[in-house]
């Protein structure tokens, strides 16, 4: 498959995460493999019913593998048509897309990284870790910790996924935080970033990776650079 060719995926698989959130896998038919680099995304492509043609972009929620196929994670947005579009499509159901696109990707040399999410920012790093956690030459042993937050339980995707992982590596720490987490919650709580510092321990030579909403990517970003961090060694992705 060539770069940026515009391509068809017919939905084979979905999944409710929460109440507005879903997983959806897909294949493309016709296609041997669909090469990507984790953190990247894809442009989606549909046709409203007043003819307009309507493009969103969404990260790709699976690591790379030698198939092609590939999963998102989102929100159904309140008047949103791709969104909705996209979390009605039944198994079967096609829809065109282009990619892959961004430089939202691991950066070498491999070091202790932290990876800091909130809702569907998580896509992204699902990709990241899966992929660096199934070769170890790829994460080389490094300490990596997921800080994933949310603000109540329900809405942690892929919880026992990570947990999983955690327990499978000893190198790989899955951190949720609830900013309204209930009276019996045994993780953090409160928002990621009053988590940062205790977290990265002074430590400037490390690698941090931040998704989510732009007031906490931003809050994040501002922290580690207090912190010593050179910007550099911060990369973000905002979904707004």
């Amino acid at each position: 498959m060539s770069p940026f060719q515009t391509f068809t995926a017919r939905l084979v698989g979905s999944a409710s995460l929460s109440e507005l959130t879903k997983h959806l896998e897909f294949e493309m038919p016709g296609e041997k493999r669909f090469g990507f680099v984790a953190g990247q995304w894809l442009s989606f492509k549909q046709i409203k019913p007043d003819g307009e043609e309507l493009t969103r972009a969404y990260s790709i929620a699976s690591p790379p593998g030698g198939d092609a196929r590939f999963a998102l994670c989102l929100n159904r947005v309140q008047d949103g048509f791709m969104s909705n579009f996209l979390c009605d499509m039944k198994e079967g159901d096609e829809i065109r897309c282009q990619g892959p696109f961004g430089d939202f990707i691991l950066r070498p040399p491999m070091r202790d990284t932290i990876f800091i999410a909130t809702g569907t920012g998580i896509a992204p790093f699902r990709s990241m870790l899966h992929w660096l956690l199934a070769d170890a030459s790829r994460h080389q042993g490094k300490q990596l910790r997921l800080l994933f937050g949310n603000r109540y339980e329900k809405d942690i995707y892929y919880h026992d996924e990570f947990q999983r992982l955690a327990g499978q590596h000893s190198n790989f720490h899955y951190l949720p935080a609830l900013s309204q987490g209930a009276a019996d919650w045994q993780g953090l709580r409160g928002y990621v970033q009053q988590h940062v510092p205790e977290i990265v321990q002074g430590r400037s030579d490390m690698h941090a990776y931040i998704c989510g909403l732009d007031n906490m990517v931003k809050a994040n970003r501002e922290l580690l650079k207090s912190l010593g961090w050179n910007r550099k060694s911060i990369r973000y992705e905002k979904y707004d």
